[in-house]
């Protein structure tokens, strides 16, 4: 199986975020998020836990869409009330699909427009961003690289918790706040330049740091060598064909 797209390559360094995570729960919103998770406990992290994302947790990762004789290996009950025990406690990594990211890593999928009270686009509001990362580790996969996600200030509204000294709550300091991986369909990104600028970490085949940071509100910290994001191995690929029988992981990087 050597044939694959740009999305398969982007799910399997998703997937890397959780590669040393051990037993925690991994939550990916959307499909790629979701498969990448899926992928990883399949593969590299035997000990990630993942749900059935609606009640149980499951032994071996459940495939995208229509299930048809599939089966669920349950484990055991996993309610709210013990997916918010793992919150809490820190043993979660979530990767989630933020509408705008800031330099300092603040995200938001509330609303757009400089004036909360009357927004240009209402979306989801804060939901449960604000406890999340505060929490527990996060990573972000955004589809579209471009200066509206990657804006130039803040985000319109601060809906995560980032490396803003600004807005860093008493008592917190920068090393309890976990963000790991940004992979967009240009690159993967981290915080791992000077006092935590967000850096190009691998470039996508035929990609350039310059597209990636034309593309990007704010100076990236930019590696004098980038390596490109690896191609999807054979088993890689073999594993995802049997994660999305349904090829819903064709459509997540829109038009």
């Amino acid at each position: 199986m050597n044939d694959f797209s740009l999305i398969d390559r982007i799910v399997c360094a998703a997937a890397q975020a959780w590669s040393e995570d051990g037993e925690v729960l991994a939550t990916g919103i959307g499909v790629v998020p979701r498969l990448a998770a899926s992928l990883c406990m399949a593969s590299t992290n035997p000990d990630l836990m993942m749900t059935d994302s609606e009640a149980w947790l499951v032994s071996e990762p459940v495939p995208l869409g229509p299930r048809g004789d599939y089966q669920l290996q349950r484990e055991t009950w996993m309610g709210f009330s013990r997916i918010f025990d793992n919150v809490w406690s820190g043993k979660r990594h979530a990767m989630v699909g933020p509408t705008q990211v800031d330099r300092f890593g603040q995200a938001n999928i509330s609303m757009v427009g400089a004036d909360y009270r009357r927004p240009k686009v209402q979306m989801l509001g804060v939901r449960g961003f604000p406890g999340n990362s505060i929490s527990h580790a996060n990573s972000f996969f955004i589809p579209q690289h471009s200066p509206k996600v990657f804006v130039a200030g803040e985000v319109d509204m601060v809906a995560s918790i980032g490396y803003n000294p600004a807005r860093l709550p008493r008592g917190y300091s920068f090393d309890e706040i976990d963000l790991r991986r940004i992979v967009t369909n240009l690159c993967v990104l981290d915080f791992g330049g000077p006092q935590r600028q967000m850096r190009i970490v691998s470039l996508h085949p035929g990609v350039s740091a310059q597209q990636v940071q034309e593309a990007t509100g704010f100076p990236l910290h930019i590696p004098d060598a980038i390596p490109e994001t690896p191609a999807p191995t054979a088993a890689q690929l073999e594993l995802l064909a049997r994660l999305d029988p349904h090829q819903l992981r064709a459509s997540a990087l829109g038009a």
